[in-house]
Protein backbone atom coordinates (compact mmCIF):
# COMPACT_ATOMS: atom_id res chain seq x y z
CA UNK A 1 0.00 0.00 0.00
CA UNK A 2 2.72 2.55 0.90
CA UNK A 3 4.23 1.50 -2.68
CA UNK A 4 1.12 2.09 -4.80
CA UNK A 5 0.35 5.48 -3.07
CA UNK A 6 3.29 6.58 -1.74
CA UNK A 7 6.31 5.88 -3.16
CA UNK A 8 5.64 4.59 -6.48
CA UNK A 9 3.82 7.95 -7.14
CA UNK A 10 6.76 10.51 -6.01
CA UNK A 11 8.75 7.80 -8.01
CA UNK A 12 7.17 8.88 -10.97
CA UNK A 13 6.35 12.33 -10.28
CA UNK A 14 10.18 12.88 -10.14
CA UNK A 15 11.17 10.95 -13.34
CA UNK A 16 8.82 12.63 -15.41
CA UNK A 17 10.15 15.73 -14.36
CA UNK A 18 13.70 14.91 -15.15
CA UNK A 19 12.59 13.49 -18.77
CA UNK A 20 10.76 17.16 -19.41
CA UNK A 21 10.94 20.06 -17.54
CA UNK A 22 14.46 18.95 -15.91
CA UNK A 23 16.05 18.26 -18.88
CA UNK A 24 17.33 14.82 -18.20
CA UNK A 25 19.14 16.82 -14.56
CA UNK A 26 18.16 14.35 -11.57
CA UNK A 27 18.89 17.80 -9.48
CA UNK A 28 16.99 20.08 -11.10
CA UNK A 29 13.94 17.42 -11.37
CA UNK A 30 14.52 17.37 -7.39
CA UNK A 31 13.89 20.72 -6.93
CA UNK A 32 10.95 20.90 -9.29
CA UNK A 33 9.70 17.83 -7.54
CA UNK A 34 10.09 19.44 -3.96
CA UNK A 35 8.23 22.34 -4.79
CA UNK A 36 5.31 20.56 -6.44
CA UNK A 37 4.86 18.69 -3.02
CA UNK A 38 5.21 21.65 -1.17
CA UNK A 39 2.59 23.39 -2.99
CA UNK A 40 -0.04 20.58 -2.37
CA UNK A 41 0.96 20.43 1.41
CA UNK A 42 0.68 23.86 1.83
CA UNK A 43 -2.93 24.14 3.13
CA UNK A 44 -1.94 21.60 5.81
CA UNK A 45 1.39 23.09 6.31
CA UNK A 46 -0.05 26.36 6.94
CA UNK A 47 -2.74 25.01 8.81
CA UNK A 48 -0.34 23.51 11.50
CA UNK A 49 2.23 26.69 11.42
CA UNK A 50 -1.27 29.25 12.31
CA UNK A 51 -2.16 26.56 14.95
CA UNK A 52 1.65 26.80 16.45
CA UNK A 53 1.77 30.32 16.24
CA UNK A 54 -1.45 30.41 18.35
CA UNK A 55 -0.35 28.35 20.67
CA UNK A 56 2.96 30.45 21.19
CA UNK A 57 1.30 33.73 21.46
CA UNK A 58 -1.18 32.05 24.47
CA UNK A 59 2.36 30.72 26.02
CA UNK A 60 2.22 33.58 29.02
CA UNK A 61 -0.99 33.09 29.47
CA UNK A 62 -0.98 29.70 29.58
CA UNK A 63 2.03 29.84 32.46
CA UNK A 64 -0.15 32.05 34.17
CA UNK A 65 -2.80 29.74 34.80
CA UNK A 66 -0.80 27.35 36.04
CA UNK A 67 1.39 29.61 38.63
CA UNK A 68 -2.59 30.51 39.57
CA UNK A 69 -3.72 26.77 40.29
CA UNK A 70 -0.54 25.41 41.11
CA UNK A 71 -0.92 22.21 42.60
CA UNK A 72 -4.26 21.57 40.91
CA UNK A 73 -3.99 19.92 37.08
CA UNK A 74 -7.75 19.38 36.92
CA UNK A 75 -8.22 23.10 37.86
CA UNK A 76 -4.83 23.84 35.17
CA UNK A 77 -6.51 21.67 33.03
CA UNK A 78 -9.95 23.38 32.37
CA UNK A 79 -8.41 26.39 33.08
CA UNK A 80 -6.18 26.03 29.56
CA UNK A 81 -9.33 24.24 27.55
CA UNK A 82 -11.46 27.41 28.58
CA UNK A 83 -8.62 29.40 27.68
CA UNK A 84 -8.22 27.29 24.07
CA UNK A 85 -12.21 27.73 23.29
CA UNK A 86 -11.94 31.51 24.05
CA UNK A 87 -9.63 32.17 21.66
CA UNK A 88 -10.47 29.66 19.25
CA UNK A 89 -7.38 28.03 19.26
CA UNK A 90 -7.20 23.88 18.49
CA UNK A 91 -4.53 22.58 20.74
CA UNK A 92 -4.42 19.36 18.40
CA UNK A 93 -5.03 21.51 14.58
CA UNK A 94 -1.42 20.84 14.15
CA UNK A 95 -1.08 17.42 14.71
CA UNK A 96 -2.95 15.15 11.88
CA UNK A 97 -0.94 17.69 8.80
CA UNK A 98 2.37 16.72 10.66
CA UNK A 99 1.35 13.27 10.47
CA UNK A 100 -0.11 13.44 6.68
CA UNK A 101 3.13 14.84 6.18
CA UNK A 102 5.68 11.99 7.38
CA UNK A 103 4.31 9.19 5.07
CA UNK A 104 5.42 11.81 2.28
CA UNK A 105 9.09 12.49 3.67
CA UNK A 106 9.63 8.69 4.14
CA UNK A 107 8.60 8.07 0.80
CA UNK A 108 10.90 11.13 -0.73
CA UNK A 109 13.61 9.28 1.26
CA UNK A 110 13.04 5.73 -0.30
CA UNK A 111 12.75 6.82 -4.25
CA UNK A 112 16.56 9.14 -3.30
CA UNK A 113 17.77 5.78 -1.90
CA UNK A 114 16.71 3.65 -4.77
CA UNK A 115 16.51 5.79 -8.06
CA UNK A 116 19.97 5.04 -9.31
CA UNK A 117 19.13 1.18 -9.57
CA UNK A 118 18.06 -0.01 -12.81
CA UNK A 119 15.12 -2.11 -11.47
CA UNK A 120 13.32 0.77 -9.38
CA UNK A 121 12.42 2.31 -13.09
CA UNK A 122 10.42 -1.07 -13.58
CA UNK A 123 7.69 0.75 -11.31
CA UNK A 124 7.70 3.79 -14.04
CA UNK A 125 3.87 4.17 -15.03
CA UNK A 126 3.24 3.50 -19.11
CA UNK A 127 3.06 7.82 -19.75
CA UNK A 128 6.32 8.28 -18.05
CA UNK A 129 9.27 7.65 -20.41
CA UNK A 130 11.82 5.17 -19.05
CA UNK A 131 15.29 6.75 -19.49
CA UNK A 132 17.24 3.88 -19.20
CA UNK A 133 19.80 5.54 -17.15
CA UNK A 134 19.54 8.24 -14.17
CA UNK A 135 22.37 11.55 -14.61
CA UNK A 136 22.91 11.86 -10.84
CA UNK A 137 25.25 15.35 -12.55
CA UNK A 138 23.54 18.18 -11.35
CA UNK A 139 24.49 21.21 -13.76
CA UNK A 140 27.38 19.26 -14.88
CA UNK A 141 29.61 19.55 -11.56
CA UNK A 142 27.52 18.04 -8.60
CA UNK A 143 26.89 14.37 -7.94
CA UNK A 144 23.47 14.57 -5.57
CA UNK A 145 24.72 10.42 -5.91
CA UNK A 146 27.25 11.10 -3.42
CA UNK A 147 27.14 12.63 0.50
CA UNK A 148 27.96 16.23 0.03
CA UNK A 149 29.58 18.11 3.14
CA UNK A 150 28.70 21.55 2.16
CA UNK A 151 25.05 20.53 1.50
CA UNK A 152 24.63 18.91 4.88
CA UNK A 153 26.16 22.16 6.41
CA UNK A 154 23.58 24.01 3.97
CA UNK A 155 20.63 22.32 5.47
CA UNK A 156 21.04 22.71 8.89
CA UNK A 157 22.00 26.65 8.43
CA UNK A 158 18.45 26.64 6.25
CA UNK A 159 16.78 25.05 9.33
CA UNK A 160 18.33 27.26 11.89
CA UNK A 161 16.88 30.15 9.83
CA UNK A 162 13.84 28.46 9.84
CA UNK A 163 13.50 27.88 13.38
CA UNK A 164 14.62 31.78 14.19
CA UNK A 165 12.20 32.90 11.50
CA UNK A 166 9.32 30.73 13.13
CA UNK A 167 9.81 32.13 16.57
CA UNK A 168 10.77 35.71 15.99
CA UNK A 169 7.90 37.53 17.33
CA UNK A 170 6.56 34.84 19.50
CA UNK A 171 6.19 35.10 23.05
CA UNK A 172 7.10 32.27 25.60
CA UNK A 173 8.55 32.09 29.12
CA UNK A 174 9.49 29.83 31.40
CA UNK A 175 10.05 25.88 30.26
CA UNK A 176 8.69 26.36 26.55
CA UNK A 177 10.79 29.14 25.94
CA UNK A 178 13.94 27.01 27.07
CA UNK A 179 12.95 24.01 24.96
CA UNK A 180 12.63 26.42 21.79
CA UNK A 181 16.01 28.01 22.54
CA UNK A 182 17.48 24.25 22.70
CA UNK A 183 15.58 22.83 19.99
CA UNK A 184 16.83 25.93 17.62
CA UNK A 185 20.33 24.66 18.49
CA UNK A 186 20.20 21.29 18.07
CA UNK A 187 18.01 20.44 15.31
CA UNK A 188 20.08 21.70 12.70
CA UNK A 189 22.73 19.77 14.40
CA UNK A 190 20.70 16.56 14.40
CA UNK A 191 19.80 17.48 10.70
CA UNK A 192 23.86 17.87 9.56
CA UNK A 193 24.40 14.76 11.16
CA UNK A 194 22.28 13.06 9.21
CA UNK A 195 22.57 14.19 5.71
CA UNK A 196 26.43 13.94 6.43
CA UNK A 197 26.21 10.55 5.53
CA UNK A 198 23.06 10.47 3.28
CA UNK A 199 23.10 11.23 -0.98
CA UNK A 200 23.36 14.68 -1.29
CA UNK A 201 20.11 14.36 -3.09
CA UNK A 202 18.29 14.30 -0.17
CA UNK A 203 20.22 16.94 1.77
CA UNK A 204 19.02 19.02 -1.59
CA UNK A 205 15.51 18.48 -0.87
CA UNK A 206 15.61 19.37 2.55
CA UNK A 207 17.35 22.78 1.86
CA UNK A 208 14.30 23.10 -0.52
CA UNK A 209 11.76 22.20 1.78
CA UNK A 210 13.36 24.37 4.61
CA UNK A 211 13.74 27.42 2.68
CA UNK A 212 9.62 26.67 1.52
CA UNK A 213 8.51 26.19 4.91
CA UNK A 214 10.83 29.92 5.50
CA UNK A 215 8.69 31.30 2.91
CA UNK A 216 5.42 30.02 4.44
CA UNK A 217 6.62 31.72 8.09
CA UNK A 218 7.12 35.36 6.22
CA UNK A 219 3.60 34.99 4.41
CA UNK A 220 2.18 34.12 7.60
CA UNK A 221 3.80 36.91 9.36
CA UNK A 222 2.53 39.39 6.63
CA UNK A 223 -0.93 38.47 7.23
Amino acid sequence: MFTEIIYRPILNLTMYLYGTVAFADLGVAIVAMTILIRAALSPLSLKTARSQRGMAELAPEIEAIKEKHKGNTQAQSEAVMALYKEKGVNPLAGCLPLVLQLPVLFGVYRVFLNIFKPETLDLLYRFVPDPGTVNHIMLGVFDISKRSPVLAIVAGAMQFIQARVSMGGQAASGQAAAMNQQMMYLLPIIIVVVSWSLPAGLALYWVVTTAWSIGEQLYLKRR
